[in-house]
């Protein structure tokens, strides 16, 4: 039980990287309160296609990465609880 506690602390920490360094890359979206209100169009090219530029890319690894992180928190506990 020693070795699976371990591999899953360093899938954990391997993660935890991951997902600092995906989050620091993405870029800071400006559009603030005036963005909220008047909002944008989504009926053209580059938000039709938006999933294949590198801010999609970007943001798609953060939500997977994110989803492992809390994953492996959970199995962590579980382990620890063991």
């Amino acid at each position: 039980m020693q070795i699976v506690k371990y591999i899953v602390i360093a899938l954990y920490l391997l993660d935890c990287l991951g997902l600092i360094i995906v989050t620091m890359m993405q870029n800071k979206d400006s559009r603030g309160a005036s963005g909220t209100i008047v909002g944008s169009s989504t009926n053209n090219f580059y938000e039709k296609n938006k999933s294949r530029t590198r801010e999609g890319k970007l943001k798609k690894w953060t939500i997977i990465l994110g989803v492992v992180f809390i994953v492996l928190a959970i199995v962590l506990g579980i382990i620890y609880v063991i």
